[in-house]
């Protein structure tokens, strides 16, 4: 009985760890800039995407993967931000589901205005993706503009976590 039970909670676990969303939720800026101060007790890894975006979708599986080591950590989070367009929202949709992705993604449905919130996000970003933004304790600690490899990835939470 007592195996029964550790099989069960294990597998329960595991399903828990990667569950994927069934929704997305549609973000204005200020909306985005609530969600990561509200995770100030956390390590928060912030990637910028787009599902049409080759070095985007090129280094998923490495922040994946590095999301999936970290899923039983209530220190850590990860946040996929989406910029593809709202009308998109059901490709995203189906993108999480095809590629498996286990973080939370949302869309930034700000394009109007990106000339205001990408300079608040951080200052040397020019607007192109993949962008990353490490932040610990609510506060920006590391800014990585352009394609992470999985060491550089791991390394920058390890460092700092």
């Amino acid at each position: 009985m007592k195996n029964v039970l550790t099989i069960l909670v294990v597998f329960l676990c595991c399903t828990l760890c990667n569950a994927q969303q069934t929704e997305v939720s549609a973000l204005k800026y200020e909306d985005l800039e609530k969600k990561i101060q509200s995770e100030k007790d956390k390590f928060l890894v912030v990637n910028f995407w787009a599902t049409t975006c080759a070095p985007c979708l090129k280094e998923l599986p490495h922040f994946m993967e590095v999301n999936n080591q970290y899923a039983g950590n209530p220190k850590f989070k990860m946040l996929l931000v989406s910029l593809d367009r709202l009308v998109d929202k059901e490709k995203v949709l189906k993108f999480i589901k095809n590629k498996s992705l286990t973080a939370e993604v949302v869309l930034l449905d700000d394009i109007k205005r990106m000339n205001i919130w990408i300079p608040r996000f951080e200052k040397e970003w020019d607007g192109n993706i993949p962008v990353t933004i490490f932040y610990k304790n609510g506060e920006k600690i590391h800014f990585n503009d352009g394609e992470m490899s999985k060491e550089e990835l791991e390394k920058t939470i390890t460092e700092n976590l």
